[in-house]
């Protein structure tokens, strides 16, 4: 699990989280729409805070410190 963890809190994982995002996004008001679209498309703006932000939530989850 550190791995995992070590990598989406490097670039790679951030980019990666921040496309995942978008493509929640986009599947949720062109592809599903309606009440259940806005809710996956208002849970896509996660991954991309959390890209910009920087740490995993499952940093936070499995209480590993932020890598410098």
């Amino acid at each position: 699990m550190n791995g995992l963890i070590n990598f989406m809190q490097g670039t790679a994982g951030r980019v990666l989280r921040v496309v995942l995002g978008l493509v929640l996004i986009y599947l949720g008001l062109a592809v599903l729409g309606g009440t259940v679209g806005i809710i996956v498309a208002i849970i896509g703006l996660l991954p991309i805070a959390m890209g910009v932000w920087g740490p995993c939530l499952l940093g936070f989850v499995f209480k590993q410190p932020k890598r410098a």
